[in-house]
């Protein structure tokens, strides 16, 4: 399709919180950009492309907010090319890279690299979250106003922790002058050890090394008091704890600027999965007890959590067929997260459909600082149109990233993704293009 021809999106039901948009509608756009909503038929352009978007939500584009694409260095587990592939196929129209790649992503060169592969990969946009540290060793702070000139949105040496109190502290006070956020995956290293899964009763019945929540309360705990102390912007997540939803509502209280997100795999599953020992329940955070799921639902629907992250990382086939005390922690979420999310809170009436939105789109790109997340007019032409109502079952051998390594596999989920637009442009669609795209004179 040519990327200049105006896309008609019509008969859908428009969700769009930035914008107070609960209701049905048209989009026209035209030329990258959102140019009307409700636009008369006398008003169309004399020749345009038409999405037939009955029956279906449309909503802006969604926007993740810490992906692995793995390269340069680990192209076994996934590129730029298939990550982002995956991720217009789950709704996604802006992610942010991490930089645990190989070298890490931890100079300009880096981040400009990324950017001129991710332009001609024709998937979403790709945003560079740069290193924090030199080499992410956790030891010397990164060059963080040349990471930034060449284009990072963020910090972080995630997902890894930034384990040096004085390291964070000043980074977030360097952060300030350029008003861009630090990314902390809340885990305290001298607790984790070798653990494998949540450390309570199922650890204990398999003889498993578990990974105690304190290690993370206690991060969260750090990070949140020094984001106090200096004014920074941090955001810490993915979460997946009773302990750290507590400090989040009481830091929140005190109107101290920490956002946090939560990973769909968390909402959904308990350490109960690990039962079998099947590596594909391996992720990070750890699948953790039903008490923690029930709390972390709550506070993505109260707004204690700010953001829904899919939590992709994606590892190669023969490194995820190990034993699970082997295997490495990871997943590809890209694809079944919004579906998850659907089922798991919107259609138990946890979660409205413009509460996900809010969390999975316009949530983060207010965090990430991204002019993403509404369907207003002259806005960039993101856009995902999504059947809320279709029921499919969670098959990783059609996946599109290379990792066919899932916690959701087999699972019957309630929701897809049809379109995805990227500036203007169709990236991704799931109906035939003769049947649901018509011209007009």
């Amino acid at each position: 399709m040519n990327d200049l021809t105006p896309i008609l999106i019509d008969g859908g039901h428009l969700v769009s919180p930035a914008d107070g948009l609960d209701r049905p509608g048209r989009l026209l756009l035209r030329r990258g950009r959102i140019e009307a909503i409700d636009l008369p038929d006398d008003d169309l352009p004399a020749y345009y492309h038409r999405i037939d978007a009955r029956g279906c939500l449309v909503t802006p584009g969604l926007v993740d907010l810490g992906v692995e694409f793995r390269e340069p260095g680990y192209e076994e587990d996934e590129t730029i090319d298939t990550g982002g592939a995956a991720a217009v196929a789950g709704g996604y129209t802006t992610v942010l890279c991490l930089g645990n790649c190989d070298p890490p992503i931890d100079a300009p060169a880096g981040v400009e690299s990324i950017g001129r592969i991710a332009a001609t990969a024709g998937g979403p946009r790709i945003r560079v979250i740069a290193c924090l540290s030199q080499g992410r060793k956790g030891e010397q702070m990164a060059e963080l106003g040349l990471l930034v000139k060449a284009g990072a949105v963020a910090f972080s040496d995630s997902p890894g922790a930034i384990g040096h109190n004085a390291l964070l502290k000043r980074a977030l006070e360097y952060c300030r002058m350029f008003d861009i956020p630090i990314f902390d995956r809340p885990v305290d290293p001298d607790l984790v050890d070798r653990g494998v899964m949540h450390e309570g009763c199922v650890s204990l019945v398999l003889g498993l090394a578990g990974l105690p929540t304190e290690a993370e309360d206690l991060a969260v705990a750090r990070d949140v008091r020094l984001a106090e102390a200096t004014g920074g912007r941090l955001h810490v997540g993915p979460i997946s704890t009773m302990g750290s939803i507590d400090l989040l509502r009481w830091v929140k209280s005190r109107g101290i600027p920490v956002t946090a997100s939560a990973c769909p795999h968390n909402l959904w599953q308990s350490d109960e999965m690990l039962r079998g020992f099947d590596p594909r329940f391996k992720v990070h955070p750890p699948l953790r007890s039903p008490r923690h799921i029930e709390m972390l639902r709550q506070a993505v629907a109260d707004g204690t959590i700010d953001a829904i992250q899919s939590g992709h990382m994606p590892r190669a086939r023969e490194k995820k067929m190990n034993d699970l005390d082997q295997a490495p922690f990871g997943a590809a979420t890209l694809e079944t997260s919004l579906a998850v999310v659907a089922t798991r809170m919107v259609h138990t009436g946890i979660l409205s459909w413009s509460g996900l939105v809010q969390r999975m789109s316009t949530g983060p790109a207010r965090i990430a600082g991204l002019k993403a997340g509404t369907l207003a007019v002259g806005a960039p032409a993101d856009v995902t149109v999504i059947d809320p109502d279709e029921t499919w079952t969670v098959d990783p051998q059609r996946f599109y990233s290379i990792c066919h390594s899932s916690p959701h596999e087999g699972d019957e989920v309630r929701g897809r993704v049809i379109y995805t637009i990227v500036d203007g442009e169709i990236r991704f669609t799931r109906r035939p293009a003769l049947e649901h795209l018509a011209t007009t004179g």
